[in-house]
């Protein structure tokens, strides 16, 4: 299942990662994909982020590597991006408040061009 996110540009649902496996002949129970995000969670290596009616899972870095998530009310779509200049923000952010910020998400909520335009 780390392969499976790794080899991701952006967050998947445990239902995703079901049909994912399962497209490639794995046989595998969604109840155990569950309970692999959980322990995988509980090691830092998968992080679960909230940004629609199903929660969604992404590999963990230890680098600290990470992206942001723009997600479309309308279709539900969801995009990831990263901003160098965000990121300074948030850093000058947390100098200013004087806090250590490690982990941090930022979610954008919008329409997507194709929802736009109809």
């Amino acid at each position: 299942m780390i392969e499976l996110l790794a080899g991701q540009d952006c967050c998947l649902t445990a239902q995703q990662m079901f049909d994912s496996l399962r497209d490639d002949g794995r046989s595998v129970g969604i109840a155990t994909v569950y309970r692999t995000l959980e322990l995988l969670g509980q090691l830092g290596l998968v992080r679960r982020i909230e940004i629609g009616p199903s929660a969604c899972y992404e590999a963990e870095y230890p680098s600290g590597e990470h992206h942001h998530h723009v997600v479309c009310e309308s279709c539900g779509k969801v995009a990831a991006f990263e901003d160098r200049a965000l990121e300074e923000a948030i850093e000058r952010l947390a100098r200013r408040h004087r806090y250590a910020v490690g982990v941090h998400e930022v979610t954008l909520r919008g329409e997507c061009p194709e929802c736009r335009a109809a």
